[in-house]
C-alpha cells in the first residue's frame, strides 16, 4: 500500500508526495523567500491532520506560496510597510503558515505567539499577549476567529489593530509591487517560550536563518526518502524553524498533529510515522518520548499496532535529555521496530536561530557517568567526602553543526580545556543580531560575536555535555547544587514521574538560602501524605547533604512554558506569591 493510499482513508484528499523530481537544494538561497519559490516548484508540501490522524488538508508549497502572495498585497494595501512587526497567533494550519510567508514577503517582520495553555486561564493568556505584544510593538495581530476574543483584547490593551484572519481574507488583494528582501534584513522576531514577563524578541536574519537550516539539512544527511512528522507548536523555535522552516527550504513533506491534538491522543503521533513508506525524521522533547512509553499498555504489544522500523532519525532536544525515558521509549516500542540508534540528541537556542550542536545520525545516546561534585563545582572538602559518591549520566548532544564554533569558557570569560564544566558559548553566522530594542540584554549575552548560551556544559572529543541552565544552580552556603539532582532523586521514589517535582532556592525568615522542593502529589488520604513528605525529605537529604523545604501539591499545579517544559522560575515565583498553595499536613 502507497502513503498516499494509506493516508486517504475514506476521504478522496491525496498528501503531498515524499519524493518528486526536484533537485534538493540545501537551504541555499539568500531570503526565505527564496527558499519558499523554489519549494513551490516542486510537488512536495505540509499536510494537517485531525485528532485522529487523519489528513484533513494536504497543502503543497506551490498553493502555500500563492496564498501568501495574495495575503502579502493585502498585507500592503492595509498599510502595511518593511520592518513593521506583524504579530501571528501560531496556530497549526494553512492559515499561519501562508500568513508568515505573507508578512515575510511583504518585507515585514513576523512574530508568531503562543496559543492559549491549560496553566493560568483566560486573563492570564491575554496578560501574556499584552506583554509580548509590547515588547514587539507590532502594527497588526492577527488571530483565528475562536480567538478572537482574547487576542482582541490584547491587541485593546495595548493600542495595535487586532485581525481575524477569516476576515482579513475577505479584503481585496490588489496588484502591487513586493519590496525585495536583503539577506541581511531581519525575517522574523522569535520568542522564547518561557519569556512572559520580561520578554525578549530575537531578531533573526535572513542570512542567519538560511545558514542554520542548511546545518539542519547537511546535519542529518537528508535523503530523497526522508518525510518529516510534527506536532511540535510552532511559536517555539524547535517547531517553527526545525519543522515548518527548515522542510520547506530543504524541500522536505511534513505531516502535522495539532499540539493540543498530541496531548489529548500521543499514539496518534506514532501512527502517522508507521503510516509513512518513506524515512521519517520527527523530533520531541524528552516528555513527549515519555508520555508514549507511558501510554503503551502492558498487556499490548507494540508491534500490534505501530511500525517504526524506516523511523531514520528521532530527535531529541528542547530539554536536558534523559537517557532513562530513552531506554523506556525504546523498551516499549523496539518490538515495533524501533532502534535505539535512530534517536538523534540535539542543543539549541533561538538566540542561535535553532541548532548548535547535532548527533552525527546513527549514533544514537551516548552518555557518561559524571560524579554529583564535579557537576556542581564543590571542592572536595572533608564534608563532600563524607557523602557517598552519586553519579549522574550526562547526555552527549553532539558535534558543532555546519559553520558554528563552541567553547566552554569560566566565569571570567577564558576558554577552558576538555572535560571541564563551565559556560557554553557558540559563534557562527546564524546567531541572533540581538534583542529588539534591547542593547542591555544584547550586551549582556554577546561578546565579540561569541553568544554566552546560558547553559553549563563540557566538550569532550569535539562532543557536547550538557549539565543545566546556570540561572537553575541552586547555591547554599556557597555549595552549587543542580535542581535536576534533586528532583531525579524523588523520581526514583514510587509513584512519581518526571515533571512531577520542580526545585529551586528560596530565602527562609531567618535570611538562609535553601533549597524548596515542590512534589506534586496524587493521594487523598492525609496519614500518606504525611508518610510521603517524611520520605521525600529523607531521599532528598541523602541525596544533598541538605535540609530542604518540602511542599506537597495538587496534580497539574506546576507551569510549564508553551513548550511543555517545566518553568521552575515560575514556578518559584508563583510559590513564593502564594499562588501555588501546598496541601497542609497535620502531625500524627
Amino acid at each position: 500500500m502507497t502513503i498516499e493510499q494509506r493516508f486517504s482513508g475514506a476521504t478522496a484528499l491525496q498528501p503531498t508526495p515524499t519524493t518528486d523530481a526536484l533537485p534538493r537544494r540545501m537551504a541555499d538561497f539568500a531570503t526565505l523567500g527564496e527558499a519558499l519559490d523554489y519549494a513551490a516548484t516542486g510537488e512536495r508540501g505540509l499536510n494537517f491532520h485531525d485528532a485522529r490522524g487523519q489528513l484533513s488538508r494536504p497543502y503543497s508549497y506551490a498553493e502555500l506560496r500563492e496564498d501568501a502572495l495574495v495575503a502579502a498585497r493585502r498585507l500592503i494595501a492595509a498599510g502595511v510597510k518593511p520592518e513593521d512587526r506583524i504579530a501571528l497567533i501560531a496556530e497549526t494550519g494553512p492559515e499561519f503558515a501562508h500568513l508568515f510567508f505573507a508578512v515575510v514577503y511583504a518585507g515585514a517582520w513576523p512574530v508568531p505567539l503562543p496559543l492559549p495553555t491549560s496553566f493560568g486561564g483566560k486573563e492570564s493568556y491575554i496578560e501574556q499577549l499584552r506583554v509580548q505584544l509590547a515588547s514587539c510593538d507590532p502594527s497588526m495581530l492577527i488571530f483565528p476567529p475562536e480567538l478572537a476574543h482574547m487576542a482582541g483584547e490584547a491587541a485593546r490593551l495595548v493600542g495595535t489593530e487586532g485581525v481575524d484572519w477569516s476576515e482579513l481574507a475577505t479584503r481585496e488583494a490588489p496588484d502591487v509591487p513586493l519590496p525585495d528582501a536583503s539577506p541581511d534584513a531581519i525575517a522574523y522576531l522569535q520568542y522564547s517560550s518561557g519569556s512572559t514577563r520580561f520578554p525578549h524578541g530575537v531578531a533573526i536574519t535572513h542570512r542567519a536563518l538560511l545558514n542554520n537550516l542548511a546545518a539542519h539539512g547537511y546535519g542529518m544527511e537528508l535523503v530523497p526518502e526522508d518525510r518529516c512528522i510534527s506536532w511540535l507548536p510552532w511559536y517555539h523555535d524547535m517547531g517553527l524553524v526545525g519543522c515548518f522552516l527548515s522542510p520547506i527550504a530543504n524541500q522536505v513533506s511534513v505531516d502535522y498533529l495539532k499540539t493540543e491534538d498530541f496531548a489529548r491522543r500521543p499514539l496518534a503521533w506514532l501512527d502517522l510515522i508507521t503510516r509513512n513508506d518513506g524515512n521519517s525524521i520527527s523530533y520531541s522533547p524528552t516528555f513527549g518520548y515519555d508520555i508514549c512509553a507511558r501510554r503503551m499498555s502492558s498487556q499490548t504489544r507494540a508491534s500490534d499496532r505501530f511500525d517504526l522500523s524506516r523511523w531514520r532519525i528521532a530527535g531529541n532536544g528542547a530539554d536536558m535529555i534523559r537517557p532513562d525515558v530513552m531506554q523506556a521509549f525504546v523498551d516499549a516500542f523496539a518490538d515495533a521496530g524501533f532502534k535505539a540508534s535512530a534517536f538523534l540528541p540535539s542543543y539549541g537556542l533561538a538566540e542561535a536561530t535553532l541548532a548548535v550542536t547535532i548527533m552525527p545520525p546513527g549514533e544514537g545516546i551516548r552518555v557518561e557517568l559524571v560524579e554529583e561534585t564535579e557537576l556542581s563545582g564543590h571542592d572536595g572538602s572533608a564534608n563532600d567526602n563524607e557523602r557517598p559518591q552519586r553519579y549522574r549520566a550526562i547526555v552527549n548532544c553532539g558535534k558543532p553543526v555546519r559553520d558554528m564554533a563552541v567553547e566552554i569558557r569560566n566565569e571570567n570569560g577564558a576558554p577552558l580545556p576538555d572535560r571541564a564544566i563551565g559556560k557554553v558559548w557558540c559563534s557562527g553566522p546564524s546567531v541572533m543580531v540581538g534583542y529588539f530594542r534591547d542593547p542591555d540584554a544584547t550586551a549582556a549575552c554577546m561578546r565579540d560575536n561569541w553568544l554566552d548560551t546560558g547553559d553549563m556544559g563540557y566538550m569532550s572529543d569535539g562532543y557536547i555535555y550538557i549539565v543545566g541552565r546556570a540561572k537553575d544552580m541552586i547555591i547554599v552556603n556557597g555549595k552549587n547544587h543542580w535542581p535536576q539532582d534533586i528532583e531525579w532523586a524523588v523520581e526514583q521514589l514510587p509513584g512519581f514521574k518526571a515533571g512531577d517535582i520542580a526545585a529551586f532556592a528560596i530565602t527562609t525568615p531567618g535570611g538562609e538560602e535553601t533549597p524548596a522542593v515542590l512534589v506534586q502529589c496524587r493521594s487523598s488520604d492525609e496519614a500518606e501524605r504525611a508518610r510521603l513528605h517524611d520520605t521525600i525529605r529523607e531521599r532528598v537529604r541523602a541525596v544533598t547533604g541538605m535540609n530542604c523545604v518540602i511542599e506537597l501539591i495538587p496534580p497539574r499545579t506546576l507551569p510549564r512554558t508553551s513548550s511543555g517544559k517545566l518553568s521552575r522560575t515560575k514556578a518559584r515565583n508563583l510559590y513564593l506569591a502564594g499562588e501555588i498553595k501546598p496541601y497542609e499536613l497535620r502531625a500524627a
